[in-house]
């Protein structure tokens, strides 16, 4: 088809179901990129410093997003906590707070006070389930040598734990976040309609050999083999609303990116 037929071609604002927006400067920063990338709806991680683990916060957080672009539907969510009880899932979904997003502890950035088990959780999620607020899951295990996970497996050894959530709380909204492995596409086609997943445009993109060497490739979960970006790409366009866009948009200062070795 002539390129010439897409001239004057308009589309409308999309949605981004998972960003990271930071506070303070970087915030400042990173805010009104949103709109120049075309997207007029995002759903926001809570993995500030300290994390959103109430109402009250995620809303003064929803707030000071809003000074900068007020624009924007944000979606707001709180970081799964030992705080979170039955009764903050009820409050929280009373103001207007959309879903709860799972960080295992020590894998990616802010994540230290992440989950350990998902047991204590269980009457949580028994509330969610009842309120219909979502799940968001960082589908990854920390890297344990002695069970031989690392970085390259730590999705795919998360996923009976995401099969089991959903056995427990069928009615419970799920999402898997950032999909990197054809096990994931897998593992979410094999769940009732209540669960789903997020897929990155970088993960369409990269593989293994793009970040081995080069910190700016890096990111957790990482980029796999390339059946896996196949299997990916295969669930972008033919799986009819179960997998959409979560762009995991996680800015950083480019020291960090080169382990404070300058730029």
């Amino acid at each position: 088809m002539p390129l010439e037929k897409f001239d004057g071609l308009e589309l409308p604002a999309s949605a981004d179901f998972h960003v990271h927006l930071r506070d303070g400067d970087m915030m400042k920063t990173v805010v009104p990129t949103i709109r120049q990338g075309g997207v007029n709806t995002v759903y926001v991680m809570p993995n500030l410093v300290p994390p959103l683990t109430s109402a009250h916060e995620a809303l003064a957080y929803k707030a000071r997003l809003r000074e900068i672009d007020p624009s924007i539907n944000y979606l707001m969510t709180l970081y799964l906590h030992e705080s979170i009880t039955p009764a903050v899932i009820k409050g929280a979904k009373a103001q207007g707070i959309i879903g709860v997003k799972s960080y295992p502890a020590g894998v990616t950035t802010n994540s230290s006070s992440g989950v350990l088990s998902y047991e204590p959780f269980y009457p949580v999620f028994t509330a969610m389930e009842t309120s219909g607020m979502v799940l968001n899951l960082h589908g990854e295990c920390p890297s344990d040598h002695t069970k031989n996970i690392t970085i390259l497996n730590a999705e795919s050894n998360f996923l009976p734990t995401l099969k089991s959530l959903h056995a427990k709380f069928p009615k419970l909204k799920i999402v898997l976040e950032h999909c990197t492995t054809a096990d994931a596409i897998a593992a979410v086609n094999a769940c009732g309609p209540t669960v789903v997943g997020t897929i990155t445009a970088h993960h369409l993109f990269l593989t293994v050999d793009d970040w081995a060497d080069d910190p700016f490739s890096f990111c957790k979960p990482v980029a796999k083999w390339p059946s896996d970006r196949a299997a990916l790409l295969t669930a972008a366009v033919t799986s009819k609303g179960k997998f959409f866009l979560g762009s995991d948009s996680a800015p950083h200062p480019v020291s960090s990116k080169k382990g404070g070795l300058g730029g």
